[in-house]
């Protein structure tokens, strides 16, 4: 099965959210999943409380942390942009056990055959 990569541009919690999902259902087929934030949405991937954690409760969703707990346990990979990480004044103490620091020339070189989605 080929692979999934992932690219986060933005740090709309909305469209991380499907994107953690989607991670979530590909590496449950067993694909390598590959999940890269970009730039300003780096911050998407600091380890805080997550702001819509009662409103998705109530609706019987799942929070971001939650969702990365499930991507990480899954196998998927999840990586942050490092001139994003420092633009963000955010140091890799920050962010979730287990996310690796790389770039976008990282991520490409690394594609082989995976299918690249823009969330």
């Amino acid at each position: 099965m080929r692979g999934l990569t992932i690219l986060i541009p933005t740090p709309d919690r909305v469209r991380f959210r499907a994107a953690l999902s989607l991670a979530c259902a590909q590496g449950a087929l067993g694909a390598r999943v590959r999940l890269f934030c970009h730039e300003e949405a780096v911050s998407l991937l600091a380890d805080r409380a997550d702001l819509d954690h009662a409103d998705l409760a109530e609706r019987g969703l799942p929070a971001i942390p939650d969702l990365i707990a499930a991507a990480r346990d899954i196998g998927v990979t999840l990586m942050v942009c490092q001139t994003g990480l420092s633009a963000a004044a955010l140091g890799a103490e920050d962010l979730y056990s287990g996310v690796e620091t790389g770039g976008a020339v990282g991520v490409l070189a690394t594609l082989d055959d995976d299918r690249l989605l823009v969330a």
